[in-house]
């Protein structure tokens, strides 16, 4: 009988570092993940990932409702100056909010958190387009939530929410 040779099985591939190649490196911790391999798997670099996803979230909140401040201020303080463009940014803004609150109804925790920021944002992108002083809008937001996604905004032609 001949001699049997003895392979070792090939070596696994070397992991790619988070630091190299991101990309790549989130396909093999999904793949791992997916297999069950829990054990393998970058946890500290995925806790990281998934805080940045949230905080994400609640940063385009934040930004959607300064846009949408920002422009009933202008509505409210440049009567004559309303336009089409502005109803139609009122109706996307609070298209967004909502559809950001329906995928993640988490964020109904912070949105008054998110109202202030947003409002402090709005108010200085107010005064900077509108060139009124800061201090010509309220210190704090005057809008409720309900407000912000209900009130009606119209021209003659078109209204929104």
């Amino acid at each position: 009988m001949g001699r049997q040779s003895m392979k070792s099985p090939p070596a696994a591939p070397e992991a790619t570092r988070y630091e190299d190649d991101f990309y790549t490196w989130i396909g093999e911790q999904i793949a791992l993940l997916k297999a069950g391999k829990t054990a393998e798997i970058d946890a500290l670099n995925i806790a990281e990932e998934l805080s940045d996803v949230g905080n994400e979230q609640r940063d385009k909140l934040e930004s959607s409702l300064a846009v949408l401040t920002q422009h009933l201020l202008k509505w409210d303080h440049q009567v004559s100056r309303r336009s089409r463009s502005w109803v139609e940014t009122i109706a996307e803004q609070r298209r967004r909010i909502d559809r950001l609150i329906k995928r993640n109804p988490g964020l109904k925790s912070v949105l008054d958190e998110g109202i202030g920021v947003g409002y402090a944002d709005g108010r200085g992108r107010a005064s900077v387009e509108t060139g009124l002083k800061r201090s010509a809008f309220p210190e704090n937001c005057p809008y409720s939530f309900e407000e912000l996604m209900t009130r009606v905004v119209e021209l003659d032609d078109i209204k929104s929410p």
